[in-house]
């Protein structure tokens, strides 16, 4: 199996089971974004070297950094910061934008389902409540799994 195989389903792996988290419990745990940065960066320099090291560890700093700005302005959760940062790992800085863009229409797509469907079942619930609360964690797996197929091709 050759790496960039196992680069993929290791991402496919953390990236679905991350946004199985955020659907279902409203969490991104430490514990997983820690595991896929770490994944990240150690495919970053199996597939090219301290050159690559450097370059995925930089897009997980920038992607951090947006992350942060997200959570301030209460667009994203802290955890949706995290778990963006460690995917953003997984690619170097030159997929910066284009991260960022998957990620963003997958968001995108996903916020139309999601208003669609809550409107469509009458669901009515405190906005205080976690489950009344857009899983982005869905879009930045979603997001990240589509750039990688489409950086494979």
């Amino acid at each position: 199996m050759a790496l960039t195989s196992i680069w993929l389903a290791v991402l496919g792996a953390t990236s679905g089971l991350g946004a199985l988290l955020d659907a279902f419990t409203r969490k991104l745990p430490n514990w997983l974004c820690i595991a896929m940065a770490i994944a990240g960066l150690t495919f970053g320099f199996l597939l090219d070297g301290w050159t690559g090291l450097g370059l995925h560890a930089l897009h997980g700093v920038l992607a951090f950094g947006i992350g942060f700005l997200l959570f301030s302005w209460g667009v994203f959760g802290g955890g949706d910061g995290k778990f963006y940062a460690a995917s953003a790992t997984f690619f170097p800085a030159t997929k910066v934008l284009m991260l960022f863009v998957a990620m963003t229409f997958a968001g995108f797509v996903l916020a139309l389902v999601w208003f669609a469907a809550k409107r469509g079942f009458k669901v009515r619930q405190r906005s205080q409540d976690d489950f009344a609360k857009l899983p982005y964690g869905i879009a930045i797996a979603i997001g990240s799994i589509a750039l990688a197929i489409y950086t494979l091709q």
